[in-house]
């Protein structure tokens, strides 16, 4: 990781940027001009949360129930207020229905009626409709605005439309608005923080246009890869947030690089060549760090987590080539004009030079026993909320109560027995048609067995709703033309297939629910084909789905990372070390964030809904997305102190000389990087909110808390074992040889 002198691969390459300058930069603006139309288009191309556990039961039950029952898998829910209104009255419902006679008349609407699920007391002033639709999700969504329109609110009523449809149309909305309003507070922030680190204007806001050509280029890619391929609604969002905080971050080491080399280069094409030589190549290999933990995402199958890892693995590698390619012809076209525009006067700046990171490090590792025991379980403390972590799958929830669709869906909970609209639901085939009196025999042996199961409020079935019957008595009613067609109109029966409707006792989020669920898989009887699905089935599908692969992706970012820094630093513990550490800031960030989302802590004042439970998405995406950009700031700053250290062989001096050549840098650059994703706490979508003070916080304890303390602290307790590596790995330097 030593930066040297020799004109290898990245010189040559740098040297070439410079000599093709003009160019480049023509062939950049082009594609930057081209992408930026696409890109606008890229969030409303993109219709799917990304959710569903695609081949698991819960999903396989949906999709005979769609296919053997005619279940419409898209619906709409309209909840009725009416102030000081009886809304269960027949005058109130008449009016209602009445009120939607243009919405019955489109053609893709199947049957608009109002939810029959018990009512909860106090809550007579609110009345809900159900409207099913013929549509998959992506028509439906298309179709919404005319459908929305087509709902008018009575006289004295108001009116929320809710439902999948509405959640997914006001998530495209908030997603649009997060972004315009994430850049709007991050940019300016970022380019006052580059103004005092350049203290030109020129220097400053080339870094900006990386970070905006970086996401625009990502974004614009992405339309066309959504053409062909179903991606989560969350993308837009995540590419802003890494584009810009990454490509921010990787300019900022160039063009710092470059104001270096210009004092000391022959010519500005020599200048160019060096800082693509060092910093360039830095910033390669610190793009691949970001990449190992971006794949990690894969191990999951997700939708949500397929899109997050494509979508950042895109950014991050255009982030690097951009890097790589316009901002080094834009260098070499302005050369010293860099230094152009000084707008922030040098005594304001902190400089390179500053002996304030030295001092603290030989403060540091004056007592770094104390220190790492108290910093060390300062942060083992904050992570114990993980402990009481309780993971769920948002809905409507990932909106804030000011969205329509989410306060309709609250209201409605809040009418309405959520386990009656939610229940676990059984989609049973039989061998003979349903109506047969062999099948009715065994739907109801195997329906009284999950009656006795404990956690089983009520078991609904074509059986009940038919009353107490014997088995020929109800194979002969149902020998009725018109029985039959009642039941498959109200999608309880049909064929050979069933739908046994489960309403449990506890919540349908409860952990005994999910036992329920568990036990219900395990209970069969011979001559049924049984797939257990419904709202609860599908939560626990998704969340057993994340929590199977999380040691997985544990191993294999933490196993990969180990072995490239193995490489990278000739040393056994340095790596090991820089593990650790990263997952301390992880933790500790993560118990920070169930504390605010799930325990409600501090979240008025950050405006943020806590909902009782985090996303079960967040544990995986902070680490995969932290650890990658984290070790960044380790890897220079442990490149840094291994350079000292060859020259010097004193480990004590090479740390602190260490952090005093980047502490300044990282600083700035993390600080850019926490204020981007940070911003995106003050935007409306909840998973990117928990998102944005996961990633800032880890980075911020990481490059503050871990690198300023235990770093040196760490170093300074392992002394010479830090570079130990057995003999087949270990490079010794000539230099430190002779002076130890």
């Amino acid at each position: 990781m030593r930066e040297t002198m020799v004109k290898g691969n990245f010189w040559k390459w740098g040297f070439a940027m410079h000599r093709f300058r003009w160019l480049v930069l023509g062939i950049c603006v082009v594609l930057l001009l081209s992408f930026a139309v696409f890109a606008r288009a890229t969030p409303g191309m993109l219709k799917d949360n990304g959710f569903t556990p695609k081949g698991s039961e819960s999903d396989r039950g949906f999709i005979q129930l769609r296919d053997d029952l005619g279940v419409p898998l898209t619906m709409l829910n309209l909840v009725y207020q009416g102030e000081g209104l009886d809304m269960t009255s027949k005058d109130q419902q008449q009016t209602i229905m009445e009120s939607l006679s243009e919405l019955k008349k489109l053609p893709y609407v199947e049957s608009v009626k109002f939810v029959a699920t018990a009512r909860n007391e106090g809550y007579s002033d609110v009345q809900a409709v159900t409207v099913s639709l013929k549509l998959d999700t992506d028509p439906a969504l298309e179709k919404y605005p005319e459908l929305k329109q087509a709902v008018h609110s009575p006289p004295g009523m108001k009116v929320y439309v809710t439902g999948g449809p509405a959640i997914l149309h006001d998530m495209q909305e908030a997603s649009k608005h997060d972004i315009a309003k994430s850049e709007a507070i991050g940019l300016p922030i970022a380019l006052i923080v580059l103004l005092f680190v350049f203290g030109t204007l020129v220097a400053a806001v080339l870094p900006m246009i990386v970070g905006i050509m970086s996401v625009t280029l990502t974004l614009g890619i992405t339309y066309f890869i959504a053409q062909h391929q179903s991606l989560s609604n969350f993308l837009p969002n995540m590419v802003t947030m890494l584009g810009l905080a990454v490509g921010i971050d990787y300019a900022l080491f160039l063009v710092s690089r470059f104001r270096e080399e210009l004092k000391v280069q022959n010519s500005v094409a020599e200048a160019v060549a060096m800082t693509c030589q060092t910093a360039g190549k830095s910033i390669f290999f610190s793009g691949i760090a970001v990449l190992i933990g971006l794949i990690g995402m894969l191990f999951v199958d997700l939708t949500f987590f397929r899109s997050l890892c494509l979508g950042g693995v895109i950014v991050v590698s255009i982030s690097v080539i951009v890097a790589n390619t316009m901002l080094l012809s834009l260098l070499g076209i302005l050369g010293h004009r860099i230094n152009l525009l000084q707008v922030v006067p040098k005594r304001f700046r902190k400089q390179e030079t500053s002996r304030f990171w030295e001092r603290i490090a030989y403060t540091v590792m004056r007592r770094p026993v104390l220190l790492v025991v108290l910093v060390g379980g300062a942060l083992l403390y904050t992570m114990t909320p993980i402990g009481h972590m309780k993971l769920s799958v948002p809905n409507a929830e990932v909106l804030p109560p000011a969205y329509e669709s989410r306060y309709g869906s609250d209201l409605m909970k809040a009418a309405y027995d959520p386990r009656m609209m939610g229940p676990i639901q059984i989609v049973v085939r039989t061998e003979a048609e349903v109506w047969d009196e062999a099948s009715i025999g065994l739907i109801r042996t195997y329906s009284d067995k999950v009656k006795a199961i404990s956690g089983v409020k009520e078991v609904q079935s074509y059986l009940t709703s038919l009353g107490q019957h014997t088995d020929a008595q109800l194979a002969e009613m149902l020998k009725n033309t018109t029985a039959k067609s009642q039941l498959e109109d109200n999608k309880l029966a049909k064929g050979h297939t069933a739908l046994l409707v489960v309403v449990p006792e506890k919540a349908t989020d409860d952990p005994s629910t999910d036992g329920l669920v568990r036990e219900l898989r395990g209970l069969s009887i011979s001559g049924l084909d049984i797939a257990v699905t419904g709202g609860p089935a599908y939560r626990l599908d998704i969340i057993d789905r994340i929590q199977k692969e999380i040691p997985v992706v544990l191993i294999f970012v933490m196993g990969v990372t180990y072995f490239v820094l193995l490489f990278a630093f000739r040393s056994v513990l340095l790596p090991l070390k820089a593990v650790l550490m990263n997952m301390l800031s992880l933790g500790a960030s993560l118990g920070i964030v169930v504390l605010v989302f799930q325990q409600g802590y501090m979240a008025d004042m950050l405006h943020i809904t806590s909902i009782g439970y985090v996303s079960a998405t967040l544990p995986v995406i902070i680490f995969c997305v932290v650890f990658g950009i984290s070790m960044d700031y380790e890897v220079f700053l442990i490149s840094r102190i291994m350079e000292e250290y060859e020259e010097s062989g004193d480990n004590d001096k090479s740390t602190a000389a260490g952090l005093r050549k980047t502490g300044s840098l990282i600083t700035s650059a993390a600080f850019i990087l926490v204020v981007v994703v940070g911003s995106f706490i003050f935007t409306d979508i909840e998973i990117m909110k928990a998102l944005g003070l996961g990633l800032g916080l880890a980075v911020l304890i990481d490059a503050t808390i871990v690198r300023v303390m235990l770093v040196p602290a760490l170093m300074k307790l392992l002394g010479d074992a830090n570079w130990w590596a057995p003999k087949w790995l270990r490079i010794k330097s000539h230099k430190a040889a002779e002076k130890r």
